[in-house]
């Protein structure tokens, strides 16, 4: 609390150059709305007049509702079983104490390194072989080898946040490591499991190349949005591009809901 207290409140200077940042970096996204919202059919800035009509266009449009629902379908699919190998690989990172473990470790994180380009070639050179080219399954796989490392870190994040004394209390009193796993160490970093999901699900449903790639004619909504705007940019785009911000936002205030839940006391150990 004495450190707390000691620390130095930030200068007018620093937080209007943290601001002036700020505002460099969401400006963009900002002005999609308006573009979103044009009476031209074409993308102008500042817009003319205003309509909601391609607003209209894109959810009466089969082709985007089609993108839209497949991009929802693949994310939700591939996040949950991304959290699922992510957290199991996380658990034995974390709390293991095997040789080679750092080299595992950045095993499992070379999906984040490799370009996402680099990524889906290899990918599609594998699938030919494997005959899973195009379809949901080909995007599905490869979404949950691209989100699965950012599983891994956020969960270890929690694990290593997570004092170990009360796992090491259950297993003193006679449960094994699966009951402890379920009954003390799960229900006091869900929200680690939870941000780790919605972070996968968010990078899986923004993600483009490796859908071009492998997807052959699945349509997801960014690969929508990449193959419209190469014959003509027209306000359709900006208003599916609000779609995927408001999805993101969406993803992000559920986040902070549950990042309040981390900070309360650990859970008594389940008798």
């Amino acid at each position: 609390m004495r450190a707390m207290s000691n620390m130095q409140k930030p200068s007018a200077l620093s937080i209007g150059f943290a601001g002036v940042i700020l505002i460099y970096l969401i400006a963009p996204i900002l002005l999609i709305a308006p573009l979103s919202l044009s009476s031209s059919q074409y993308l102008r800035f500042p817009p003319p007049g205003w309509s909601t009509q391609w607003y209209r266009e894109f959810f009466t449009t089969p082709a985007w509702i089609e993108s839209l629902w497949n991009s929802l379908l693949i994310s939700l699919i591939a996040a949950a079983i991304a959290t699922v190998i992510g957290s199991a690989a996380a658990f034995g990172l974390a709390r293991g104490t095997f040789p080679l473990r750092n080299a595992l470790l950045a095993f499992f994180l070379s999906p984040m390194i490799v370009p996402p380009v680099v990524l889906a070639i290899s990918l599609y050179g594998l699938y030919v072989h494997l005959g899973v080219i195009g379809g949901r399954t080909g995007i599905i796989i490869g979404h949950i080898v691209y989100v699965t490392p950012l599983v891994i870190i956020t969960v270890i994040s929690s694990l290593l946040r997570f004092d170990d004394i009360y796992e090491r209390a259950s297993l003193s009193l006679g449960a094994g490591r699966v009951r402890t796993a379920l009954l003390v160490t799960i229900p006091n970093i869900w929200t680690g499991l939870f941000s780790a999901f919605l972070l996968a699900f968010v990078s899986s449903f923004d993600e483009l190349v490796i859908a071009m790639f492998v997807g052959g004619s699945t349509m997801t909504l960014p690969r929508k949005m990449w193959e419209d705007l190469v014959v003509i940019a027209e306000p359709t785009q900006a208003a599916a591009s609000v779609v995927l911000v408001a999805v993101s936002l969406l993803a992000f205030a559920v986040w902070l809901l549950i990042e309040r839940q981390a900070r309360r006391p650990p859970l008594e150990v389940s008798r």
